[in-house]
């Protein structure tokens, strides 16, 4: 049962995390700044993120991980209460950073503490059950956090957001037992052991794959409304896409993970990237070229997207893993704080491009790094071919 709570957190994360695309115009006109400087909210959670999740994990390692749950966990809340009476940006600005801070702490060692209390035989299970929390937050928890803020204002959703990550508190609270292992192996690597995994070549080539992959996502979802209200979309309907995009990402998610198996990770991974791109790409023709007739396109690109973009991710994870198993966690949170980055260039970009140019230009920037993302990933997989043997005479 404690797992349950374990996946309720990172469901509560998820929410916030994401659901942030959705309220970025009300916000801005509520506290009279531009999108694109709404946006940055986006880029300092995901800079945040990137940077002190690893830092945090070694720090407090040698503490008890139900302590750290907590502690994660309470730094979440006190972030999403603190945006929810901010008067001006910059105190919205710190919340989503003090939110990124819990967020970073709490997803490592819940993934840790779902091993430490699951069975040997179900360890798989409570992993796939916590990491099923970030992938029902698309489906569920976004579209339902941008419908209360469409309703409420935006602060109501950080307060829902509150109140979901009391529940999951008060549950892990409850039903975690007391002196869970210290220095548990997601977590137990040092920062010098991290850069030395980092200094490894290929993981560091994966390393700016999934940078750019995310760089290119983020640069068109950061706004994800802000193309949409300019085609007439409501609030309701911007719901309606953000439910699009959610399902179609936990269809690809899985997707990915079969298609990894039966085809392999390489391949996998590179159609993934190019289906993205494509999509990516196809959101900017249409804005620009059917803006009167775009809704029903604009989903479909939307859905390309969100399946294409997320077959990438178990595909990207599992050929990380087959780099070097004996170091795939060290590698593995790099990769994450890698994605985290890529969110934070993301955001920035895509606020330079509002400013530069237009909203249905979102789509073929954010392409373009995908591609680049793809260029990347086929320069490695011609290197990892099998060389042919020479005979002599």
């Amino acid at each position: 049962m404690s797992v349950f709570w374990l996946a309720l957190a990172a469901f509560a994360i998820g929410t916030e995390g994401f659901v942030i695309a959705g309220l970025l115009p009300a916000i801005a006109t509520d506290l009279s700044i531009s999108v694109s400087a709404a946006g940055q909210l986006v880029t300092a959670y995901a800079l945040t993120y990137a940077v002190g999740s690893p830092i945090l994990a070694v720090t407090l390692n040698n503490i008890d991980r139900r302590t750290v749950l907590a502690l994660a966990l309470s730094t979440f809340i006190a972030g999403n209460l603190a945006a929810m009476v901010a008067s001006n940006y910059a105190l919205l600005l710190a919340s989503r950073m003090l939110m990124a801070l819990g967020s970073g702490l709490c997803m490592p060692t819940a993934l840790a503490v779902s091993v430490a209390v699951a069975a040997p035989e179900r360890r798989g299970r409570a992993v796939a059950l916590v990491t099923s929390g970030l992938t029902v937050a698309t489906v569920v928890g976004v579209p339902l956090g941008n419908l209360v803020g469409s309703l409420l204002g935006w602060r109501a959703t950080f307060a829902m957001v509150a109140l979901i990550g009391a529940v999951a508190l008060a549950g892990l609270l409850l039903g975690l037992p007391r002196g869970l292992p210290r220095g548990l192996p997601r977590n137990a690597a040092s920062l010098s052991e991290r850069l030395a995994v980092a200094r490894h070549r290929n993981v560091l080539i994966a390393l700016l794959i999934t940078t750019l992959w995310a760089l290119g996502g983020f640069t068109v979802f950061t706004y994800f409304a802000v193309p949409l209200r300019g085609l007439g979309f409501d609030a309701s309907q911007i719901s309606l896409a953000l439910l699009v995009f959610g399902g179609a990402a936990a269809i690809g998610n899985m997707l990915g993970g079969v298609l990894a198996d039966r085809l392999g990770t390489l391949a996998t991974a590179g159609l993934g990237l190019a289906g993205m791109a494509s999509a990516l790409i196809l959101h900017s023709l249409v804005l620009k070229l059917m803006p009167g007739q775009a809704h029903y396109a604009v989903l479909g690109a939307i859905f390309l997207w969100g399946i294409s973009g997320w077959a990438f991710y178990p595909a990207q994870v599992a050929s990380i893993i087959r780099i070097d198993p004996q170091a795939s966690m060290v590698a593995l949170s790099l990769n994450a704080s890698a994605m985290y980055l890529g969110f934070a260039i993301g955001g920035a970009l895509g606020g330079a491009v509002l400013v530069a140019w237009s909203p249905a230009d979102l789509g073929w920037v954010g392409g373009l790094s995908v591609s680049a993302a793809l260029l990347v990933h086929l320069a490695r997989g011609w290197q990892a071919r099998p060389k042919p043997v020479k005979i002599a005479g």
